[in-house]
């Protein structure tokens, strides 16, 4: 369970692709270690993947405690005692702006940078917020009083989030018609 003004995530590494170190494909046994923002407390890693090589795979689970007001979490691909590259998670991926159902599984993949800033490679992992994930959402119910925050509805409201723009009349190709269009932005390829 975790601590008051914490959450706790369960990170499941699944695997990684195109590891290089120098410029070569990565020989040595690598493993990846799942931490907050200070590398000596609260990390978790898995085991070391002794035959794959530049694609290795983990599928192992990582629990850590998050305090409420951390913003990011670091996925650090290893091999001995080498960082072969990082990714820096925004919390904010995976409990989103709104409500996220307790227990919900994300999956996602990050682009590993090198402690150069090169890309290299691709982790692929899953998450899931233990025990309320939206709980501590600026758009959530408050964990501590059960009291409503930001325009949420606390005790398992359907009701849709109430921003974005209506939809051209008010129909859905996906199904349950009305709702809101969102944007989401994208940059061109001149940006990395």
């Amino acid at each position: 369970m975790a601590a008051a003004g914490t959450r706790t995530l369960e990170f499941t590494v699944l695997s990684a692709e195109d590891l290089r170190l120098d410029g070569r494909p990565v020989k040595k046994k690598a493993f990846v270690v799942v931490r907050r923002i200070d590398p000596f407390i609260n990390s978790g890693s898995t085991r070391a993947d002794s035959d794959g090589g530049s694609y290795p795979q983990w599928n192992e689970k990582v629990v850590i405690e998050m305090p409420m007001l951390t913003d990011s979490v670091t996925l650090e691909v290893r091999s001995g005692n080498r960082v072969v590259g990082a990714a820096v998670v925004p919390v904010s991926d995976f409990l989103g702006d709104g409500p996220t159902p307790e227990d919900y599984l994300h999956f996602l993949s990050y682009r590993l940078r090198d402690p150069r800033g090169v890309k290299n490679g691709i982790i692929n992992f899953s998450v899931r917020v233990r025990g309320g994930g939206g709980g501590g959402s600026i758009y959530g119910c408050s964990p501590a009083a059960g009291k409503k925050v930001v325009g949420a509805e606390c005790g398992g409201s359907s009701t849709p989030p109430s921003w974005g723009v209506p939809m051209v009349g008010g129909r859905s190709n996906y199904g349950g018609g009305g709702g809101v269009v969102t944007g989401v932005p994208v940059w061109g390829s001149s940006r990395a």
